[in-house]
C-alpha cells in the first residue's frame, strides 16, 4: 500500500512540505531582524538555500513567504482544545491549549517572536494572510466548540464564540508585542478570556 493510499504524505509532498517551512523560517528571521521593507525575495532566497526560482515556484511574492507560519498554529490549537476533559470550563481548556501549542512564549528566541508579530499586524499584505489564518482557526472550532457546548455547529452562537475566542487570543498577543516591557503572555491571555465571561454562557 503506499503513502497516499494510507493518508500520509508521499516523501515528495513531505520534500515540498519542508521546503516551505524552510522559507517560512528564513522569512521569518529576517522580518523580524531587520524588516519587511527592507528583506528582499533575494534575501529570502540566499538564506534559505534555494534558487529565486525556487522561491517563484512556491511563493507568488515575499508576503506569502509567512503563510506555513501563519496557518501552523491553526491545527495545533484546535487539536489540543479537543484533546481536554469535556467538563473542563472552557476558558481553562482554551488557556491550556494556548500554551501548549501556540503560545510565543514556548519559542527560543521571545524577542524574535515579538518582531515578528508586528510585523504581522503591520504590514497590510501580511496581515491579511494572518486574519485568513485565523478565519479558517474559526472554521476549525467550530465543531469542536459544538461538543463542548451542545449547540449545534450551525448554530449563531458557537460561530460567535470561535470568532471571539480567535480574536481574544489575536488581540492578546498583539498587544504583548506592542508593549515596551511586555507582561507574560499567558497572564495577557487568561485576561481576554476571563473579560469574555465564556463560562457563563
Amino acid at each position: 500500500m503506499t503513502a497516499a493510499a494510507r493518508g500520509r504524505p508521499t516523501l515528495t509532498e513531505r520534500r515540498r512540505q519542508e521546503t516551505r517551512l524552510e522559507i517560512a523560517e528564513a522569512a521569518a528571521h529576517l522580518f523580524s531582524d531587520q524588516g519587511y521593507d527592507a528583506t528582499t525575495v533575494e534575501d529570502i532566497a540566499s538564506a534559505a538555500g534555494i534558487s529565486l526560482r525556487t522561491f517563484y515556484r512556491y511563493c507568488a511574492a515575499k508576503e506569502d513567504a509567512l503563510t506555513p507560519v501563519l496557518t501552523a498554529g491553526v491545527g495545533q490549537l484546535v487539536e489540543q482544545l479537543a484533546a481536554r476533559p469535556l467538563e473542563e470550563p472552557l476558558t481553562s481548556a482554551v488557556q491550556a491549549a494556548f500554551d501548549t501549542s501556540t503560545s510565543p512564549r514556548r519559542l527560543a528566541d521571545v524577542e524574535r517572536a515579538r518582531r515578528l508579530i508586528r510585523v504581522m499586524g503591520s504590514v497590510p499584505a501580511i496581515r491579511m494572510r494572518w486574519m485568513a489564518a485565523g478565519r479558517d482557526m474559526q472554521d476549525r472550532l467550530v465543531p469542536v466548540l459544538s461538543a463542548r457546548t451542545g449547540a449545534s455547529q450551525g448554530s449563531l452562537e458557537v460561530r460567535l464564540l470561535a470568532s471571539a475566542l480567535i480574536d481574544a487570543i489575536t488581540v492578546a498577543m498583539e498587544h504583548w508585542a506592542r508593549q515596551d516591557e511586555p507582561e507574560d503572555i499567558a497572564e495577557l491571555t487568561r485576561r481576554a478570556l476571563d473579560y469574555l465571561r465564556i463560562d457563563e454562557l
